[in-house]
């Protein structure tokens, strides 16, 4: 083999060992930066870390050394613990700002339509009340449909109630003493006593149903799609004909609860044990 031939094959390997080593360092800096995100704590030391991602200290401060390098992760002097730093938050506050609620519901709501073969629907929050803003609709003969851009109040229906249930405290306590609760029909619920105690039933369940609540012969089931603080970022619902849906309801339950899983995942949204939407 020539000098020029064993030089360029030296080349090559070193260059090969190079990029390996800056994947290594990049991959355990990612594996630091989310066990952050997934760590119940707001707050780690060296030693926590190196034992849960099998590190030595050494490699774990310089990994931190890097990502403080970029704000990412911030030292508290006094402690010697490190958090999520401005960089972390700039990150996830870009992706969300980025995010288009009707874009990434469409194709769930697609699939809830086929699974159930009934009509799915997103919901939007404006203030008091809430608004349809999509829907699918299943080719049978016999269907539900919705009207776009409507606003109902948020203690009428499935999905008014999923956003109410899942507001804060302080908000449903607001909207019980100050929102006008007009009966859409007989089967709406407008006494303050019992809406407050079903809301606390749908909030424990995590998905409302609706018998003619909103509209004479119609039935639902809803759910929200929850943001990364927990909060309603929309609500998702399967809805039919009354005496149709009644034989269909935990079918369309399971399928509905799949969907907002899979949304709220994307919204940002971990479920922690112990940790209260």
């Amino acid at each position: 083999m020539s000098p020029r031939k064993q030089s360029a094959d030296a080349g090559d390997s070193t260059s090969q060992e190079a990029t390996g080593q800056v994947i290594a360092t990049v991959e355990r800096a990612m594996d630091v930066l989310m066990h952050f995100a997934d760590t119940p704590t707001t707050t780690l030391g060296v030693t926590e870390i190196a034992d849960a991602l099998g590190m030595s200290k050494g490699v774990v401060h310089r990994v931190l050394a890097s990502l403080r390098g970029k704000q990412l992760i911030q030292l508290d002097p006094v402690s010697r613990r490190y958090s999520l730093g401005v960089g972390a938050m700039r990150l996830g506050l870009s992706y969300l700002d980025r995010l288009e609620i009707r874009r990434i519901v469409a194709p769930e709501l697609a699939l809830l339509s086929q699974r159930t073969d009934e009509t799915a629907t997103l919901s939007l929050r404006t203030g008091w009340t809430r608004v349809y803003s999509d829907q699918v609709t299943p080719e049978r003969e016999v269907i539900m449909s919705v009207s776009l851009g409507v606003p109902y109040p948020l203690h009428s229906g499935g999905s008014s109630k999923a956003f109410l249930a899942f507001l804060s405290k302080q908000e449903i306590e607001e909207y019980l003493v100050q929102a006008r609760r007009d009966p859409p029909t007989g089967h709406t619920i407008d006494d303050v006593g019992r809406l407050r105690k079903e809301l606390e039933e749908i909030r424990l369940r995590g998905w409302t149903q609706s018998f003619a609540e909103r509209m004479s012969g119609a039935a639902s089931v809803a759910t929200p799609v929850l943001d990364h603080l927990g909060r309603p970022a929309a609500v998702i619902s399967v809805c039919g004909p009354l005496e149709r849906f009644r034989e269909e309801v935990d079918d369309c339950v399971s399928a509905l609860l799949d969907s907002a899983r899979r949304l709220s995942a994307q919204m940002g949204w971990v479920e922690r044990e112990g940790r209260e939407h």
